[in-house]
């Protein structure tokens, strides 16, 4: 009974499977019968038109059919259990989004900061409205234009507005998300429901500039310690290519994407890393954190495809039950 209880939530109503196969035995008996005594009072010239062809085995059919939908919907009223896909709604999202000058390199098309405008702008319509979502922006400084919210749109509009700058404080950038992340949590301290899980997901093209060493006490690396401690992780998405180049003042600067620093950042924190090439590569990378943040996956009952499975049934069963009963031309 254990191992149905882990299968079905009402397991009791499995009995009455007992129920389609009786009919099943009932019919089979009630057609036999019939057939005797056809033979034994009727006109078999009559009989053989009418036992015999197509609307016989549609007569069947109808049968069959109807004890089928019958233990369709018994196993639905069961209550089969399947692990379902369920909105986080209360978690929190910081995406934090490099817009150094390096981020205007042509390598991605059309660009990079336009390719990761447009793949970022889907990842938040694509998740769940009730789940938190702020946006932390960066170059030289880390500036936070929207704090967590279940207004996805303003941070739509916010990540559109953002505008390239110099230089590359990741640090600041993580530290700037993470104080976002506790304003929230002491916000709603004290609630039933407890603290909502949190998530950093940060996107960057190119190496930490400001300071010069990960592990400053203002570097990448120490900000990702911080961020493990508080049991939130970073995921990470390494953007563009080697041969990434932009000009200033006249002068071509090569930018080449740092894959090695940002996979560091995700593994101190048991986050994601993504490396994208492309604008199809960045959005398949937002897909995967989309599933893996936004939605978990929950035991839960769901009769729903034996319910639709006997509304096609029993539509199969009311369709041959009409065509084997139609009135025998003359």
């Amino acid at each position: 009974m254990d191992f149905l209880n882990s299968i079905f939530a009402h397991p009791t109503w499995l009995a009455a499977l007992a129920l389609p196969a009786l009919g099943a035995v009932f019919y089979w008996l009630s057609t036999r019968n019939r057939a005797r005594r056809a033979i034994a009072f009727g006109n078999f010239a009559i009989v053989g038109k009418l036992a015999s062809g197509v609307r016989g085995w549609v007569s069947h059919a109808a049968v069959a059919l109807a004890l089928v939908s019958l233990t369709l919907v018994i196993i639905g009223l069961a209550g089969p259990i399947s692990e379902t896909k369920v909105a986080r709604n209360r978690a929190t999202v910081m995406m934090v989004v490099d817009v150094s000058l390096s981020m205007s390199a042509t390598d991605v098309t059309p660009d990079r900061i336009s390719a990761a405008k447009a793949a970022g702008r889907e990842f938040i319509e694509n998740l769940p409205d009730n789940l938190n979502i702020g946006l932390v922006t960066f170059s030289g400084r880390a500036q936070t234009p929207v704090s967590p919210t279940t207004d996805h749109d303003t941070v739509i509009r916010a990540l559109d507005g953002a505008q390239l700058d110099q230089a590359t404080a990741t640090g600041d950038a993580i530290a700037a998300a993470l104080d976002s992340i506790k304003q929230l949590t002491e916000s709603i301290k004290g609630e039933a429901e407890g603290t909502p899980p949190a998530t950093i997901v940060l996107l960057s093209d190119g190496k930490q500039t400001v300071p010069q060493e990960l592990d400053d006490p203002r570097g990448a690396f120490t900000a990702a310690d911080e961020a493990a401690k508080a049991g939130i992780p970073i995921s990470t998405i390494s953007f563009g290519t080697q041969d990434g180049i932009i000009t200033v003042q006249g002068e071509p600067i090569p930018v080449p994407n740092d894959d090695e620093s940002l996979r560091e950042i995700a593994r101190k924190t048991e986050g994601q890393f993504y490396s994208a090439a492309s604008l199809e590569q960045l959005r398949d990378a937002y897909t995967a954190l989309e599933d893996d943040i936004g939605y978990e996956l929950k035991r839960a009952e769901n009769p729903r495809p034996f319910l639709i499975a006997a509304f096609f049934a029993l539509t199969a069963t009311i369709t041959a039950h009409l065509v084997a009963n139609r009135t025998i031309p003359q």
